[in-house]
């Protein structure tokens, strides 16, 4: 069995982009209340009294976009303090980031992934499903301030999608030459949007290793991360190239992690909806944290038969919740 340490939090369900690999076009979601999601103060306790017992070190916050939550540096400030948090990062979609990057930087967070999927502003703008004034620049100035203020290495989340971005994988790729950013291409998961899924497909990670490696060479990198990606190096680069192939190269077996939604369901694997516990619902219940500390061990015990590689051993047909609404 993986030690499992690693807890990505949603914070938020809502989103300001529509990505179509996250939501169907068109759909019209129902969001979680204000009341309904869990506060600050009960992930506070959630982490001091039932995940870093239980060995928890490392803790990714997203959502949504978890910048939209209120008061968020001061939470990354409460939980960058907790002596047990031996790695805190955030993935977000940079619109954001230009205000507060500093902020968020001096509250204690050292690790940012932002989510941009295309250098050219008019696919930019198809892929987050925007329609009016372009966000591509915001986006950029985002990305650009959090490299200033020290977020060093930045990575920057990559998602292809065949006949919209698939063209621009070299020039993505080309940023880690003259930058210590480490891209990161993920291949599209059929979570949020079906129909898209199944009309362009996703491309096999082998395929864009392959493309940039025909241009610039490849080799691979000793720099590895918290996550599953497999990660190389254009010759003489500053910064890298990471694959996360959950699709063709399914890494289950090497998965240290568990997924808690902005409403209290801590989840064991993002593609397999099977073993879900109500943390919300037993803490304002009164259920006491010792005992739901040993719900969430037995938990952990299980996730090696609940995950996607035995998807077809007990979960559902299909996904009840988006991929901006699970946290990726």
């Amino acid at each position: 069995m993986n030690k499992i340490d690693y807890l990505r939090i949603s914070l938020i369900d809502r989103c300001n982009f529509r990505c179509h690999y996250c939501v169907p076009q068109g759909a019209e979601l129902d969001y979680i209340l204000q009341q309904e999601l869990l506060s600050y103060e009960e992930l506070l306790t959630l982490l001091k009294e039932v995940f870093i017992p239980l060995g928890f070190t490392k803790f990714r916050l997203t959502g949504g976009e978890p910048l939209l939550r209120p008061e968020i540096v001061d939470f990354v400030r409460e939980i960058a303090a907790l002596p047990q948090c031996d790695d805190l990062s955030m993935t977000t979609n940079g619109f954001l980031l230009e205000k507060l990057a500093k902020p968020l930087f001096g509250a204690g967070l050292r690790r940012i992934n932002i989510s941009f999927d295309s250098l050219n502003p008019e696919i930019f703008d198809k892929m987050i499903g925007n329609r009016g004034k372009s966000r591509w620049q915001q986006t950029w100035q985002g990305i650009q301030t959090a490299y200033e203020v020290g977020f060093n290495p930045l990575k920057l989340n990559v998602v292809i999608i065949k006949g919209i971005n698939d063209s621009e994988v070299i020039d993505l790729a080309a940023l880690t030459i003259n930058h210590n950013w480490h891209v990161r291409f993920i291949e599209f998961m059929p979570i949020g949007n079906d129909k898209l899924f199944d009309e362009s497909t996703w491309v096999p990670s082998c395929q864009l290793r392959q493309s940039i490696s025909q241009k610039f060479g490849l080799i691979e990198s000793n720099i590895k991360g918290n996550g599953p990606a497999d990660v190389f190096q254009i010759p003489g680069a500053k910064g890298t190239l990471g694959f996360i192939s959950q699709m063709s190269e399914c890494f289950c077996d090497k998965c240290n992690r568990i997924r808690l939604s902005a409403d209290g369901w801590l989840r064991p694997c993002l593609l397999n909806e099977t073993g879900q516990i109500n943390l919300k619902n037993a803490l304002r219940n009164g259920v006491d944290c010792e005992q739901l500390k040993e719900q969430v061990r037995n938990l952990l015990f299980l996730k090696d038969e609940i995950n996607f590689k035995e998807r077809d051993k007990g979960t559902v047909d299909t996904y009840t919740r988006t991929m901006s609404q699970i946290g990726g």
